[in-house]
């Protein structure tokens, strides 16, 4: 982006801003463009990286709703699907360089830039949850480590939040049964991000490929296996027509949160209050997003097996224990950058200690669950 382009990125905000949230003194001293211009909402243009038609728009459209009501529509946000503006991997510099207010999406997405993107959602996992990890972002240290890569390391011109804690992700899609790491070997797979380097490390053939490039790609045989996220994403786009085998629980991906970016310049131009309700809006849409995620999740899932003849399995646990070997592998590599291992370090650390309350507290769920439900797990 040229610095003209820039420039008048900027001057459109201070002027929308300034017109639409309280007026500068020359619009005091004008009379009739103060009335129009207070009315005037201040339009926040914001791309996701899905398709129109997941589930996940309908989670950006629960933040959106949230934060255009408690702003008592001051602000309005123009929300747009995966590639409106630009390619659902190029979101963030979109958002750097001015051409996006801001972004729903993941971090892994632009792991091209640094691979230690990878580490704020798609990480090694050291025995904590979605949750435990969103924990270690806002109060372990993480959003200092993530500040330091996107605004120091990288220079980016961003502001970066998590959103709702994904359940973990399923191990994905398969023609055939997968039991043991031998049957994983040759694997053209899609995957993202360490994910990717973690599998082939188990001897698979890794693509990495959004979420609506996943079932054409198969179709046309350049990958035969795959994982995106969850059983309404996975369903809504097809997955059930090209692979019947649904594999759950995975270490390669299983604690991923939401991604929110927001172009520094355009937050900083906000009142102290709108750039309040922007920030706060991402932890009232996570509530949100998870209970509106349980009950699309678990019906999806329902639907998948009863009426689109879809297997459902959990991953078995020779492959959960290859998983594990292969992070023990790639973990060493990565922490050759002073960066990573600081990260990793950091996570560990809260890991080790949060996740052992978490699990020790923990009741057997598992066993309430067969009493009540007796044959429906496969455990």
């Amino acid at each position: 982006m040229t610095d003209t382009r820039v420039s008048t990125a900027l001057s459109r905000r201070s002027f929308l801003r300034k017109g639409a949230l309280g007026g500068t003194a020359a619009a005091a001293s004008t009379l009739a463009a103060p009335a129009v211009l207070a009315q005037s909402p201040l339009v926040m243009k914001m791309q996701t990286s899905w398709p129109a038609s997941d589930i996940w728009m309908d989670f950006a459209r629960q933040y959106t709703t949230r934060v255009e009501e408690m702003s008592g529509g001051r602000l309005k946000i123009d929300l747009l699907p995966a590639g409106a503006v630009v390619g659902a991997f190029q979101v963030m510099d979109a958002v750097s360089d001015g051409v996006l207010d801001a972004a729903h999406s993941v971090s892994v997405y632009w792991y091209g830039k640094n691979k230690a993107a990878s580490f704020f959602g798609t990480g090694p996992v050291f025995g904590g949850s979605a949750t435990t990890m969103l924990g270690w972002f806002y109060q372990g240290g993480g959003k200092e480590l993530y500040e330091e890569l996107t605004q120091q390391i990288l220079g980016l011109n961003v502001y970066g939040l998590m959103g709702m804690p994904m359940p973990a992700q399923p191990f994905g899609w398969f023609k055939g049964e997968v039991n043991t790491v031998a049957d994983l070997q040759g694997f053209k797979y899609r995957t993202v991000g360490l994910a990717a380097d973690l599998l082939q490390g188990m001897g698979m053939s890794v693509a990495q490929l959004p979420g609506g490039e996943i079932v054409p790609a198969m179709e046309r045989g350049v990958i035969d296996a795959f994982e995106f996220n969850n059983p309404s994403s996975d369903s809504r786009f097809g997955a059930q027509d090209v692979a019947k085998n649904y594999y759950l629980s995975s270490y390669h991906q299983a604690s991923e949160a939401f991604e929110f970016l927001f172009n520094k310049d355009f937050m900083d131009d906000l009142e102290p209050d709108l750039q309040a309700i922007l920030r706060y809006g991402v932890e009232a849409s996570a509530t949100a997003n998870l209970a509106l995620a349980m009950k699309e999740y678990s019906s999806d899932l329902a639907k998948l097996q009863d009426e689109h003849g879809v297997t459902v399995h959990r991953t078995s646990k020779d492959i959960l224990n290859g998983q594990i070997a292969a992070w023990d592998t790639l973990i060493p590599e990565l922490e050759k950058d002073e960066f990573n291992k600081k990260v990793m370090d950091s996570q560990r650390a809260w890991v080790e200690k949060v996740a052992y309350y978490e699990l020790m507290n923990a009741p057997d769920l598992g066993l309430a669950y067969e009493h009540y439900f007796p044959g429906k797990l496969k455990i």
